[in-house]
Order: structure tokens, then sequence, then C-alpha cells
């Protein structure tokens, strides 16, 4: 089978031994299509991850052997995420299941830019669903990112019709603002890059060049799902005193929120990571009832073309990668 993995900075697609079950529990499933993930992209620009890894869990499949108590057949068309929270542990007792170290270790195998993948029977337990008959594989392949962004909303607690700005209009900025009016909020975009910010306007949410803000403290939540350290001052000149910043992105520089800032205005600042098997199972409601609307998102890459997909994707070229495999 074909395998996309990092080699000297590269991904390089290589030759490996089919995977099979071997009498294990769990599912081989063929992988139709993964989206790439801006996770994907940072553990290769900034080589988090070694030579040989496989990246990807965006993964949409068609299941071809099964040992599992489910009632998942061969055949079936799923999606799936690619961690599982244990439930017991401090973490996750105190609803912080992405810090869960049982979450951190499961994974899917090898990796979603894979022409095969094997999932554990925990996965199909807990975060694996059929594809709904009305979405496309391309449509589906949202399941796991929008999931974070519900976790997000929920994270942040707000109350409804709270007026919020999202500051970045990349997928995941897309994705989150939807997530948001679906949750009952007044939503605003922000973005420097003329095709983004018409790409939220045509969703029937507000859009503007970051630059024309009029800085007026005036929301009662930002959330952060741009990458540039800019953005932090984009934030904190557009919360209104006591309003809540959520983070859901890292910055070059890791830079902060100063002290006093936090301190004098009473500003909650809080960050959001991956989801719980229930924001997934919302997210894909959500897909589903057509509250989240991902078409014309993505661009599809054959998977012998998965360097030029990073390469798009780390210059702006586009707004989503989408692998196609199967």
């Amino acid at each position: 089978m074909k395998i996309a993995v990092i080699e000297n900075d590269k991904i390089v697609v290589k030759d490996t031994e089919r995977l099979t079950l071997a009498g294990r529990e769990g599912a081989i499933v063929k992988v139709l299509g993964s989206g790439l993930c801006g996770s994907d992209i940072v553990k290769f620009r900034e080589h988090l991850s070694g030579n040989g890894t496989v990246l990807g869990h965006e993964i949409v499949a068609q299941i071809i052997e099964i040992n599992s108590e489910t009632s998942f057949k061969e055949g079936d068309k799923i999606v799936t995420s690619h961690h599982i929270p244990c439930g017991t542990c401090n973490y996750c007792k105190h609803g912080n299941v992405s810090m869960c170290k049982h979450f951190k270790s499961t994974n899917i195998k090898p990796g979603g830019f894979s022409e095969y993948v094997y999932l554990s029977e925990e996965h199909l337990q807990n975060v694996a669903h059929l594809i709904p008959s009305n979405l496309t594989e391309i449509e589906a392949s949202f399941y796991e990112p929008l999931g974070c962004c519900v976790r997000a909303v929920k994270r942040a607690n707000l109350m409804k019709d709270s007026k919020v700005l999202v500051v970045g209009l990349g997928s995941i900025g897309i994705l989150m603002s939807q997530a948001l009016k679906a949750f009952g909020m007044e939503v605003t975009g922000c973005d420097l890059l003329p095709e983004r910010i018409n790409f939220l306007n045509n969703l029937g949410i507000n859009a503007f060049d970051s630059r024309e803000l009029a800085d007026n403290e005036d929301f009662d939540a930002v959330f952060m799902t741009s990458g540039a350290d800019k953005a932090i001052d984009v934030a904190l000149k557009n919360i209104r005193s006591g309003g809540t910043i959520l983070v859901f992105s890292s910055t070059p520089k890791n830079t902060g929120y100063g002290n006093n800032e936090i301190y004098y205005r009473e500003l909650t600042v809080l960050g959001s990571y991956s989801p719980s098997p229930a924001d997934l199972k919302d997210s894909l409601e959500l897909l589903r009832d057509g509250k989240v609307i991902v078409k014309n998102m993505s661009t599809v890459y054959s998977l012998n073309d998965i360097q030029k997909a990073f390469d798009d994707t780390i210059n702006n070229r586009i707004m989503k990668a989408y692998i196609k495999i199967g």
C-alpha cells in the first residue's frame, strides 16, 4: 500500500506492506481521502515530527475488514477521529479531555495519508460514524476539524446573542464562525485576504478587513483562529472589558496576553484544543443538517501530489487541501 511520509523536509510517497487485522479487534479501512489539517502543517514545518511519520487524521474511509462488537460492517463508509479520551482520569473528570494521557496516546495507524488504516475497537465504539447520505466524502472530512470548533464554542460558555469576533478566516475561522452562529451568537469575521472575507460574507456572516475594524472594544468574545502574532493586538483592541478571548491557534513568537490587561480589564483568556466524542457527534449533526456549509472550501489533490498540497497551503494559495486517496 502507498503511504506519504516525512523524509528530510519533504513529503514522499512510498510503498509498504498492506495492513491486515491479523486477529486483532477493530477494522482495516480503505482511506477515501483526508483533509490537510493546520496541525499537520505545523508538525511538518516546525520539524515536530521525525522522518517516517505519516501525518493526516481527517479521514473518510470504507471498512474492508472488521472484527468488532459494533454494528459496523464491511463496505460501510465512515468518518472517524484519531484520539479517544479515557473518561475516568482527572483531566476527563474536569472536562479537559484533550489533555488526557490516553487521548494523547491513541491514534489511527499509520496515519491518514495512507491507502489503508487500522482503527482500534475503541475508535469504532467512540468516534466513528457512518457518513450521512446527504454529505459528499469531502464534506464529511470536515467532521473532526468542525468538532474542534464545536469544542471551542462550548468551552467559551457564552450567552446566546453574544457579539463575537473571529480573527483569521482560514478554514478553521470559517468553520468557527458558522459554529458560533449555529449556537446562537452574533458573529463578525476579519482577515487580511479579500477572498476569505468574501467567502464568509457569501455565507451570510459579516466579515471585514482586519485593518478596517474600529478598535472599539465592543465584542463580548474574540475567537483567535489566526496564527499571526499581530492578531493578539487585534483581539485586545476589540474585546470589551470583562470579555472572553478564546485561543485556537499557535503563534510563531509564542507571545501572550499582558498580565495587566487581563487583571485590570477582568479578561478571560482560555485555550481550546481537540474535541470530545460528544463534540464530534454534534459536529456531524451540524454538517448533516446544513447548519455548517463547507462546499467549495477544499482543493483536491492526489496522494502523489501531496507535497504540492502542503506547499500551496503554507503559501496561502488555497483555503483547505483534501487529499483524495481511494
